[in-house]
Formats: structure tokens, C-alpha cells, sequence
């Protein structure tokens, strides 16, 4: 199959000596004097000029989209493939195995409710599918402990943003979206982890995804708790407004709830 470029170049050199034998075919046939001939050689060789810059315009353009439907292709094999990787690590942590199809609806719902559009808008969907890529590190036996964890446990799990940092600062299409893995877990007041971030020190995106986070968290069954009634988890993120959550996103949560929750059950992630 001949290369985008080679046939542009090809067309364009074709179509250049048509043009220019067939030119001077007809200049040499309908002029006859001199001056008329140079006439004749410059306006032509204008309108070549005209007409070829358009063809090479009309080329560049059909391969720069076609180089764009590609790009939109791959960038879909690319979503696809986290889905599938991430249902996966949902079902390892004994969820529902669409936990992070949800709460990643639900963050990009809530994060254009804040505004934020185009491509950061697809770095946060990202991000929230990855929020726990780092539990691939974590081992069954503190992962999915249906009960409490100890202070050593606890130090265990809490390095799952470091290592889904590290898992992902080396993959050039997901370093742009580090902040919501990395950061999920930090808090308001300063309390989180694992850097002890405050305020707005904390990545916006993973300032959104927090709330929504803990929210769907609430709500869900696990092995190591029963699901909270809805209007308990909505109250209890009312209450740490200013605590753990920016209370600027909780405001937004609170106020948009029915339409963010609709959201959750999206068919499209991204």
C-alpha cells in the first residue's frame, strides 16, 4: 500500500507534467508572436502556480484527516483498553466490576459542571478509570481483608497512589493524567495521603474526583461494609465539606446530585 506522502507527492508531480506538456502544447499551437508568447508563458505559469498550490492544499488536507480519524482510532483502542483492565482490577477487589466505569462518568459529569472542557476534560476521565491502578501492587491478603485493617496493613495500602504514579509517569498518553491516581486520597484539611496535601495545594481534578469517589464508595456493598442509604452518604459529604472535600466541589455536587447520578449509568465514558 503506497504511503500517504508518496501519493501526494505522486498526484502532485503527475498532475504538474499534464499540466505543463499540455500548456505548451496549446501556447505553441494559438501564439504566434513573440511578445504574445511570453504573454501566454507568464499567465500561464501563474495559474500553475494558483492551480497547483490548491491541488497540494486539497491533498494536505484529505491526508491530514485521514491522519486524524487514525489518531481518534487509536485513542479509542487506547480507552478500550483500560476499561477492559480496570473492570478487571474492580472484579480483584471485589466490586461490582463497573465501580470505575461509574465513578468515571460521574467525575466527568461533574468536572464539566466546573467547566472544564476538550482534552483535560478527557485527562480526567483517565485518570478516574486509573484511580486505583496502583492496588495491582497491593496483596490480596490486605487488598481484599473483609474487615479493619492494622496500622501495617494500612501503611501497605496507602502506597497504591504511589505505585500507580510510578506505573504511569513512563506511559506518555496517561502522564497527563497522574493527578487523579495520585492524588485521590488527599484531603481538604490536609489529613490525606500520601503527601499530606491541603486545599488547593491538591490538584483540581483529584479535588473533584474525591467527592465523587467517597460518594459512590458509600453507597456500595463490600466485603468489608454494608452500603449506606442515600441520603446518609449525601449528608455525610455535606458534613466534611471544609474537611476532607473542597467545599466549592461539594457545593457543585450537592446542587447538580440528580443529574451527576444520572451520569453514573452513561453508556458513554469518554
Amino acid at each position: 500500500m503506497i504511503k500517504p506522502y508518496y501519493r501526494t507527492v505522486f498526484i502532485y508531480l503527475l498532475l504538474a507534467s499534464v499540466w505543463v506538456y499540455f500548456s505548451d502544447a496549446i501556447v505553441a499551437t494559438v501564439f504566434h508572436s513573440p511578445d504574445a508568447i511570453i504573454l501566454a508563458q507568464s499567465l500561464k505559469g501563474f495559474a500553475f502556480v494558483g492551480c497547483t498550490s490548491l491541488l497540494l492544499l486539497l491533498l494536505v488536507r484529505a491526508d491530514l484527516r485521514r491522519i486524524g480519524q487514525v489518531n481518534q482510532q487509536l485513542r479509542k483502542s487506547y480507552d478500550q483498553t483500560l476499561q477492559g483492565w480496570v473492570q478487571v482490577m474492580d472484579v480483584r477487589h471485589k466490586e461490582t466490576g463497573v465501580h470505575s466505569l461509574r465513578v468515571t462518568r460521574m467525575t466527568v459529569k461533574l468536572a464539566s459542571l466546573m467547566g472544564i472542557s476538550g482534552d483535560q476534560l478527557t485527562y480526567i476521565a483517565r485518570g478516574a478509570m486509573m484511580h486505583d491502578a496502583g492496588k495491582v501492587g497491593i496483596p490480596d491478603s490486605v487488598l481484599i481483608k473483609p474487615g479493619p485493617l492494622n496500622a501495617d496493613e494500612l501503611a501497605v495500602m496507602q502506597q497504591h497512589p504511589v505505585i500507580a504514579r510510578d506505573l504511569m509517569q513512563d506511559i506518555e498518553f496517561l502522564q497527563p493524567s497522574i493527578d487523579i491516581p495520585y492524588s485521590h486520597h488527599e484531603r481538604w484539611d490536609g489529613s490525606g495521603y500520601p503527601e499530606g496535601l491541603q486545599g488547593e495545594a491538591i490538584p483540581l481534578a483529584a479535588r473533584l474526583f474525591a467527592v465523587i469517589d467517597v460518594y459512590d464508595a458509600l453507597l456500595e456493598e463490600r466485603v468489608y461494609k454494608k452500603g449506606w442509604p442515600e441520603d446518609k452518604a449525601l449528608s455525610y459529604i455535606d458534613e466534611q465539606s471544609g474537611i476532607l472535600f473542597d467545599p466549592q466541589v461539594v457545593q457543585l455536587f450537592l446542587a447538580n446530585h440528580p443529574e451527576i447520578k444520572k451520569a453514573a449509568n452513561h453508556p458513554s465514558v469518554f
